[in-house]
């Protein structure tokens, strides 16, 4: 454990507040959930017990040891009853600029002064978000991929005004719950990592949605080249096609650049509510999908 940080908050439990929350708890912390839906930590918790069994990479816990960990996280009904003595709170809300300030303005008054504040934003960065706050030197971005599959790293960046001290805490508390720590040094848009994914995302995306190249196709070639269990779009349904579109509409009204905007094939699927694992439809169905039968690749 981080000997700075003993008690960690998530504020937001879908699927990624959820792994964040069971990680800490798993490496000995205590941790406190909060979520404006009351079922949202045990359905999001659910989900992820069907994909752990086929983690790759870093694995960090077993499947007993995931249950174990979700025993141990005291979810909340009031926002207040979760900050209660955070050390660290992690944001993990919907890709939205103005929730996610809302969120941090709630939680500013509330949350112990001592008190870290991360956002796990996919592509903001915290420089937006700290004005919301009273404390913007211990702000930070601490952006999470998707632990409980392997993929153990976390995108660190600061905001203007967050102190070497906030920020090598952070890279400390990464390190603690078993991930890397991948520093930004200077603010960018999409920080280390993501801004890389993203490049394939959007390319991905563009030769799918104008017709170009079958999806399925796309995915086979990257399962081939890469080794891993899924390709791009089986990714993205993982991650849930509606956070891939709001993280989409993050860059395009950042540059304004048409060829950042999402596609409308893309939008259509998230109005249709077909956004990948946790609604059972995105590219693929599910809980089978067709990217896990021996033969997709062949």
């Amino acid at each position: 454990m981080n000997p700075e940080i003993r008690k960690v908050a998530v504020v937001g439990s879908g699927i990624l507040g959820t792994q964040i929350a069971v990680q800490s708890a798993h490496f000995g912390y205590d941790v406190s959930v909060y979520d404006s839906n009351p079922a949202s930590f045990e359905k999001a918790h659910q989900d992820l017990k069907t994909v752990l069994k086929k983690a790759v990479g870093k694995r960090i816990f077993t499947p007993e040891q995931w249950e174990d960990g979700a025993r141990k996280v005291t979810r909340c009904s009031e926002l207040s009853h979760a900050l209660e003595e955070a050390d660290l709170v992690i944001e993990a809300v919907p890709e939205d600029l103005g929730l996610k300030r809302e969120v941090f303005k709630q939680i500013d008054p509330v949350a112990p002064q001592r008190a870290i504040l991360a956002t796990n934003s996919s592509s903001i960065p915290i420089s937006k978000i700290e004005g919301a706050t009273t404390r913007p030197e211990q702000c930070l971005n601490l952006h999470f991929y998707f632990p409980a599959m392997g993929t153990t790293m976390v995108d660190v960046m600061g905001g203007t005004r967050t102190t070497a001290q906030t920020f090598d805490a952070g890279k400390a508390w990464v390190r603690s719950i078993g991930c890397t720590p991948l520093t930004v040094k200077k603010e960018i848009l999409g920080f280390c990592f993501n801004r890389v994914w993203r490049a394939i995302k959007r390319e991905t995306l563009y030769m799918w949605a104008e017709g170009f190249v079958d999806f399925r196709d796309i995915d086979r070639a990257w399962m081939i080249f890469t080794g891993m269990p899924h390709g791009p779009f089986g990714m993205m349904d993982n991650v849930g096609l509606d956070v891939v579109y709001n993280i989409e509409t993050v860059y395009y009204n950042d540059s304004e650049d048409p060829k950042d905007q999402p596609p409308e094939a893309l939008k259509a699927m998230v109005e249709r509510n077909e956004l990948g694992r946790k609604t059972g439809k995105g590219f693929y169905t599910y809980p089978n999908p067709e990217y896990e039968k021996p033969d997709f690749t062949k």
